[in-house]
């Protein structure tokens, strides 16, 4: 066996499950699961109807590069929402789709670390536990840099030190961030690219929550967006993850896409042919559907905003409630131990939060995850107003 299984941390849900088995919830309080990320808004009907209507495509091999209509889409997109040239994003070269951004933010670990030198992998604290575990199984060791409320919940990048940067060979970003909502500024952005190109590293940019933000007129900034505004026209030492999940409320899709320095790609590209994780024909057409169309997204941003508001009203005072500026996830301070706080809610109130400590490790002398819990506002609005109004109910009675 692999030894380096024996290395990966339990996922934070089996933690979670293991913390909640020995509790009995209150019968007659209906559950309300805010731990987990999934959207619930209903999926698009076009993008069912797309899916339907190629079903003859089950009949045909799919290629790994995916159809040329499916990047062509991918890279409109991406011109679009980040004010690319109209030839900013070669589809043939720099767009490569994929199975859901899980998987891709997994492989591409393994692509580029090389094991025959020291490598490290840095990444944010808290984290989606998916950069931690494929460092780990591409033999390099996880850095974690702190995102408190002192950085605005973003890496302070310029105090790593530099023998940390000489060892690092992939940084994985994520902006907005999961599970805070915070936003990397543009220039913040372009700083890293600076020291990707100096120190010869790869940046992996997770932003799957970029389509989910709080101000309509401000979208967060993207990495491919920053570099094409600071001449890196080639998107050098760049790679982005995109997923329709979050996006157009699709998670059991599975498709998302990677994009940018093409040299990057023609290697990852080579992983994954041999991988074997092809996009299924009817998924490209339902993708292609959903890249097309911003109606269903600005309607999507709409029903957060309204959740958030209401939320936060009723919570507010009895807790400091910070709206993130993207996201749909409130990372919230507890009154109590984040483990405690969250056993305590599921047992009065049968709502179930995710304890912020299961995001994070302790990185120097700080765990930046514990004393907060995520709480991800997926249901539909009453369901988040009821929980909300159980939660308060706990807090008061501390």
């Amino acid at each position: 066996m692999n030894p380096d299984l024996d290395k990966l941390h339990p996922y934070p849900f089996q933690k979670l499950s293991a913390l909640l088995e020995e509790i009995t919830p209150p019968a007659d309080k209906s559950p309300i699961r805010l731990s987990i990320g999934e959207p619930q808004h209903p999926t698009p009907d076009f993008i069912h109807e797309a899916m339907q209507q190629h079903l003859d495509g089950l009949a045909s091999y799919p290629l790994t590069r995916g159809q040329a209509d499916l990047r062509a889409a991918i890279a409109g997109w991406l011109g679009r929402r980040f004010g690319l040239p109209e030839d900013g994003i070669d589809p043939e070269s720099q767009v490569l789709p994929v199975n859901g951004t899980r998987e891709a933010l997994f492989a591409v670990a393994q692509t580029v670390i090389d094991r025959n030198r020291t490598a490290k992998v840095l990444m944010p604290n808290p984290f989606y536990q998916i950069y931690e575990g494929a460092a780990l199984l591409a033999g390099a060791e996880p850095v974690f840099l702190n995102c408190g409320a002192n950085s605005y919940f973003v890496p302070d990048f310029e105090t790593v030190d530099p023998s940390v940067w000489e060892d690092c060979q992939l940084l994985y970003l994520c902006s907005p961030g999961n599970p805070t909502g915070a936003v990397i500024s543009e220039s913040m952005l372009q700083i890293v690219i600076e020291y990707a190109n100096e120190y010869d590293f790869v940046i992996a940019a997770d932003e799957c929550y970029s389509e989910i933000y709080l101000e309509e007129d401000h979208p967060p900034p993207g990495l491919l967006g920053a570099a094409w505004r600071m001449g890196n026209t080639d998107f050098k030492q760049c790679l982005v993850f995109h997923s329709l999940s979050k996006r157009s409320n699709a998670p059991g899709l599975r498709s998302g896409f990677v994009a940018g320095d093409r040299e990057l790609i023609d290697r990852f590209l080579l992983y994954r042919t041999y991988h074997g994780c092809a996009m299924p024909p009817p998924t490209q057409a339902a993708s292609i559907a959903a890249w097309n169309d911003e109606e269903h997204v600005r309607d999507n941003r709409a029903l957060y905003r309204e959740k958030f508001q209401a939320v936060a009203e009723i919570l507010s005072p009895v807790l400091p409630v910070r709206i993130p500026p993207a996201g749909f996830y409130l990372w919230l301070k507890c009154p109590l131990d984040d483990e405690a706080f969250a056993q305590r809610l599921y047992a009065e109130q049968h709502v179930t939060v995710l304890p912020g400590s299961y995001l994070s490790r302790k990185a120097g002398d700080d765990d930046p995850g514990e004393g907060f819990v995520r709480i991800a506002l997926v249901a539909e609005l009453d369901e988040c107003i009821d929980a909300a109004n159980r939660i308060k109910e706990t807090v008061e009675s501390l």
